[in-house]
This record gives structure tokens, C-alpha cells and sequence, in this order.
């Protein structure tokens, strides 16, 4: 089933189509982990294309979203990238394809965003208050480019939270857990991914509510979330 749509997501996106024969093995691999994902966002029309790096660059992930004119690019940066998988080493190979499918969801989540034209905006009801503890205008300016690059990525991992308990609910917990302990590494407190009041609010899923899409459903858990995080 999972070779079948791996070979459907190749054929939507014309950029892969051309380059499916090519794929190197881990790039086949995350591609049909992520292939439910894929399709369900073309099924919705988002306008995603997959770029293939040829060559990763230092402290490259292997999964990331980027936005050109209009457009979402989920970027695979795999090719020479020894830490491609590291986020992967301490879960067993079973358990890998579902991790994987919830990164996908977590990056088609900041796709979303972007195509409802949301990026780094509030929900509904929500004011923005203060700049921080930020003593002159740089700082302040990063001090807010921090606190919205966290917003989102709490975003996308209710996302991939939220995905995981719609159509993987046997494996929550694991894929909570797992998430927890990636949050947990923070090399500042309030940086760009601590994204762990989001985490901890989601523990057992019971935060999400069935909407129309699991974006819906991570919607109103990330409006709880910025309350105890900003």
C-alpha cells in the first residue's frame, strides 16, 4: 500500500516525477513515511513542490519548509549529510516510519500557515504584548524574530501531534515522548524551537479536538499553548 502512494506523491509533483529513479534510498524512505501527508495537502491544495538538495550544507536537517513566490518547498538534504538521521539514532527501526510521517506533517503544517496567509500572525482574539526584557531596537528585533519563529514551530508540532492522534492514536504516546526528549535539548530557554509548553500541553492528545483537518485540530490546542508561552 505505502509503495503504491509513495509512487502516487511522485507523480503529483512534477520535480520528483522526473527524478524518481534517482531517489537514493533514505530519500525513498522518508518519502513514503511522508507520503499520507503529501497527498492529504494536495488533496487540500496546498501548493507544495519537493526540492531534492544534491548536496546538504553543514547542520542541515533533512526535512525543512521553505516558501518562494507563493510557493512551499519541502526540502530533502540528505545527500552527504552524515546527521540526516540523528534525530532517528535512539528509536528502533520500527518505530522510525511513523516519527518520520509526523516530521512530514510538522513541516506541511508550516505550509498551512503560510497558504492561509498566517505566518507569524496571531489567532483570532490575541493582541501582541510587549517586546520582552530587550534593551534597544536590534535587540528587541530579534527578540520578536525568536518569539515568532517559536510560535510557529509550536504550530507545526501540535500539527504533528495532532496528525499522529487522528490516524496513528496506537502510537501517540511513543511519538510524544520522542518529541519530548527533541524539545527537551534547548541551548537557550524562549529560543526559536523550545517549543516545550506546546509538548507538555499535549501529552495525552486529549487537547485535540476533532475539527475538519488535523490543522484545525492544532489550531485552538496552539492558541492554549501561546497562553503559558509568551
Amino acid at each position: 500500500m505505502l509503495k503504491h502512494l509513495l509512487f502516487a506523491v511522485i507523480a503529483l509533483f512534477p520535480g520528483l516525477a522526473s527524478a524518481g529513479a534517482k531517489l537514493t534510498d533514505m530519500e525513498t524512505r522518508w518519502l513514503r513515511a511522508a507520503a499520507p501527508v503529501l497527498a492529504f495537502a494536495q488533496r487540500i491544495k496546498l501548493p507544495i513542490d519537493i526540492i531534492v538538495q544534491p548536496q546538504s550544507r553543514p547542520n542541515d536537517v533533512p526535512l525543512a519548509m521553505g516558501f518562494l513566490d507563493g510557493r512551499c518547498k519541502l526540502v530533502l538534504s540528505m545527500r552527504g549529510n552524515p546527521d540526516a538521521e540523528k534525530v532517528l539514532d535512539k528509536v528502533t527501526p520500527s518505530e522510525r516510519g511513523v516519527l518520520m510521517e509526523a516530521m512530514a506533517a510538522h513541516e506541511v503544517g508550516h505550509c498551512w500557515r503560510y497558504a492561509q496567509g498566517a505566518w507569524h500572525a496571531l489567532p483570532a482574539g490575541f493582541t501582541e504584548t510587549g517586546t520582552g526584557q530587550a534593551n534597544g531596537p536590534a535587540l528587541q528585533a530579534e527578540f520578536a524574530a525568536l518569539r515568532n519563529n517559536r510560535r510557529e514551530e509550536g504550530f507545526a508540532d501540535m500539527v504533528a501531534l495532532a496528525w499522529t492522534k487522528r490516524f496513528h492514536p496506537e502510537s501517540y504516546a511513543k511519538v510524544h515522548a520522542w518529541l519530548t526528549t527533541v524539545r527537551s535539548d534547548q541551548p537557550v530557554a524562549g529560543g526559536g524551537h523550545d517549543t516545550r509548553a506546546w509538548v507538555r500541553l499535549a501529552k495525552d492528545g486529549s487537547v485535540f479536538k476533532l475539527g475538519a483537518t488535523p490543522f484545525d485540530d492544532a489550531s485552538a490546542a496552539w492558541g492554549e499553548g501561546l497562553l503559558s508561552n509568551d
